[in-house]
């Protein structure tokens, strides 16, 4: 969680295509005196926050005198995520007015309060690139990334203008410049917003690289790439994951990978002493599936520690599981089990934290459980 950090907005010209945003309109860019820069800085990052109704149902719940609240809906993985120095959430669709009208599946607009419950829970960055940004057209990804600013979230991914998308998203941890850059696989056949291109970026290792190659020539220490990718429901890869992952890692300007969109947790991998997480299953998400895989999810903390001018990486992660019964929750799995009183029975918990190790560890990687 960012204490006393700023982002930095940088712009530049680039193609139609790209989109990495921190919002065109800052009230401060000036960057905060660092007495000294860090030398280890921890990110956490977790799935997608999918707003199915069966949540809207649980933050009405939870709120008081007609408010929402969807921050008890997190609370189990609040003190994970408020203990990183930089914290990312993946919020995967557009977000309605206060008031609505909400939308759930197939084209979503969500309740707008989850955005403070992202930023109470200890979240300091969206990223917006996924199919479902143009569900709303033009305006949802306006009125999602007004929301976003509105609450002091910064975001990568989509964007509101030209000059936006020209922008990369650059974060000030501890004096550590963390890039965030954002891209999806496609829309679900929805075409840009009124033929606007930049409004977001799809995956190409080629465009990729180009973007991390200018964050680091504005100043960028470490750049995070987040894919919006893979094949939904399933733990295997793709080949679009097994073919750019690789590529991506290989640059020298690209130190970790964090994929989202299955909605399952799927594999970690080291490669060349670099990080990729293809897939951190969901957040939040009422597929109503509670004994599936859809059910269970994954929380990533890769420790960045730097000695002269090399960054190596440490990777672990913390299982999580959506229970179903009204109120919704999303658990840590071990805080749960240590705590001997879940409101999720033993055997459901014991179940998710084997699964999610088996799949974690899959392809040979040994990261370590938080």
């Amino acid at each position: 969680m960012l204490a006393g950090a700023a982002a930095v907005a940088t712009s530049g010209c680039m193609a139609d295509t790209f989109a990495n945003t921190t919002g065109d309109r800052p009230t401060n860019t000036a960057e905060p005196k660092q007495s000294k820069q860090a030398d280890r800085i921890t990110v956490v990052a977790t799935g997608d926050v999918l707003l199915h109704e069966r949540l809207w149902t649980t933050a009405k719940r939870d709120g008081d005198n007609g408010r929402w609240d969807f921050a008890p809906l997190m609370g189990s993985v609040k003190p994970l995520v408020q203990k990183a120095d930089l914290a990312i959430a993946h919020l995967e669709t557009p977000l309605a007015r206060e008031g609505g009208p909400y939308h759930g599946y197939p084209l979503f607009q969500g309740p707008p309060q989850i955005a403070t419950a992202l930023k109470q829970t200890g979240y300091d960055l969206c990223t917006t690139a996924s199919n479902h940004s143009f569900d709303g057209g033009a305006a949802g990804i306006d009125r999602t990334l007004d929301t976003l600013d509105k609450v002091g979230l910064k975001h990568a991914g989509t964007a509101r203008s030209r000059a936006e998308a020209e922008q990369i998203t650059i974060v000030d941890v501890g004096g550590v410049k963390v890039a965030s850059l954002s891209f999806t696989f496609g829309f679900n056949g929805l075409p840009y917003p009124n033929g606007e291109t930049w409004r977001a970026g799809k995956i190409s290792a080629k465009t990729i690289k180009l973007k991390a190659q200018e964050a680091r020539d504005r100043g960028a220490d470490l750049v995070l790439v987040s894919c919006h990718w893979g094949t939904e429901y399933s733990n295997k890869l793709n080949d679009q994951q097994r073919e750019v992952a690789p590529e991506l890692l290989a640059d020298s300007n690209i130190d970790l990978v964090i994929g989202h969109h299955a909605h399952v947790v799927q594999p970690m991998e080291e490669i060349d002493g670099k990080w990729v997480a293809y897939g951190l299953g969901n957040l939040v998400a009422a597929h109503r599936e509670p004994n599936s895989t859809k059910a269970e999810g994954l929380l990533a903390r890769f420790t960045f520690t730097r000695t002269g001018d090399r960054w190596t990486t440490a990777a672990e992660y913390a299982p999580l599981l959506m229970t179903d019964v009204l109120p919704v929750r999303v658990l840590d799995v071990r805080r749960e089990l240590a705590k001997g009183d879940s409101v999720a029975k033993q055997s459901r918990l014991e179940l998710a934290q084997r699964r999610t190790t088996e799949t974690v560890t899959a392809l040979g990687a040994t990261p370590k459980m938080l």
